[in-house]
C-alpha cells in the first residue's frame, strides 16, 4: 500500500531490464508477470554508496555538537540508540505516535536516544501535544541530518529503531541491530539474513527486542550476497551485454 511500492510495480512493468538486490526478488517479479530473462541479480547499489562513503562519515560527537547537544549526553559508555520515525501510519495517528514515544522514553532510561526528527514528525509531535514526552526523557531531538552525519550515527549505535526501509538495509550492512517499528518490511533479507527484527508498534515487543540487544547484543546477522560494494560494476556489465545483444539484433 506504500506509494513508492505502487510506483515500483508500475515501473517494473515497462522496464526492459530489472536489477534486483536479493535472489528472492526474482520470484516476486515473476509472480507479477515479469519474464525471467528481464531480471538480473546484481546486489544493492545503496550499499555501494555506504561502503564508499563510510570512511568519510561524520563523527557522532561533531554531529551532536553542531545540533547543540553536549557529548556528555551519551554518558561514560558512549552507548546510544538512534530513532527515526516518518511513516504516516506511525506519526499521523496520535495514539500510535504516543505509544511509540512512551516506549522510547522508557528505553531512554536505559540507553540515551538520538532522534533526528523528520519535519513531518516534528509537526505531528507538536500538534498532538506530545513534546513533553521527549523533553522529560533522555532523548536528543536533532534536526534532519545529512547522509554522512546519519552514517556516523548509525555506524556506532548500539541499536537503531526505525520505520525506514533504507535504514533497515544500512544497519544490516553495518552489522548494527535494527528494530523495525512496522508490521512488515519490503526488505525481507534484512530479517532473514541481516540484523533486523520486526516488532510493529507493540511496546511489549519493542521492549523485549531492546532488552535482547542490551543482554546479548541482538541479532548478529551477516551481509547478504552481493552487498559487497560492487553492484554498480555488475549493472554496468549487464547493460553492456544487453546493449550488445540489441545492436546485434538490429544488424541481423
Amino acid at each position: 500500500g506504500m506509494p513508492e511500492e505502487v510506483n515500483r510495480v508500475l515501473t517494473d512493468q515497462i522496464s526492459d531490464i530489472l536489477f534486483t538486490t536479493e535472489r528472492d526478488a526474482r520470484d516476486n517479479l515473476m509472480r507479477e508477470g515479469i519474464a525471467d530473462e528481464r531480471i538480473r541479480f546484481v546486489g544493492n547499489v545503496m550499499i555501494d554508496t555506504l561502503k564508499s562513503q563510510l570512511p568519510h562519515a561524520t563523527p557522532v560527537a561533531e554531529t551532536l555538537r553542531q545540533s547543540g547537544v553536549f557529548e556528555a549526553f551519551l554518558g561514560e559508555k558512549k552507548d546510544y540508540a538512534v530513532l527515526t520515525l516518518h511513516r504516516p501510519s506511525n506519526v499521523d495517528d496520535v495514539s500510535v505516535l504516543r505509544g511509540l514515544l512512551c516506549a522510547v522514553a522508557d528505553i531512554s532510561k536505559k540507553l540515551p536516544v538520538i532522534f533526528p526528527v523528520h519535519p513531518r514528525t516534528r509537526g505531528r509531535i507538536e500538534s498532538f501535544g506530545l513534546s513533553d514526552l521527549i523533553s522529560s526523557s533522555n532523548i536528543a531531538m536533532l534536526p534532519p541530518q545529512g547522509y554522512l552525519e546519519m552514517l556516523g550515527l548509525l555506524q556506532h549505535a548500539r541499536v537503531v529503531l526505525t520505520d525506514s526501509g533504507g535504514i533497515q538495509e544500512e544497519t544490516t550492512a553495518l552489522g548494527v541491530p535494527c528494530i523495525t517499528l512496522r508490521h512488515n518490511t519490503e526488505r525481507p533479507i534484512t530479517v532473514t539474513a541481516g540484523t533486523n527484527t520486526i516488532t510493529g508498534t507493540d511496546p511489549k515487543k519493542i521492549h523485549a527486542a531492546i532488552d535482547d540487544v542490551l543482554r546479548t547484543g541482538g541479532k548478529a546477522g551477516k551481509s547478504p550476497e552481493f552487498w559487497d560494494g560492487k553492484a554498480a560494476t555488475r549493472i554496468a556489465a549487464a547493460l553492456h551485454a544487453w546493449l550488445d545483444s540489441v545492436q546485434q539484433r538490429k544488424v541481423a
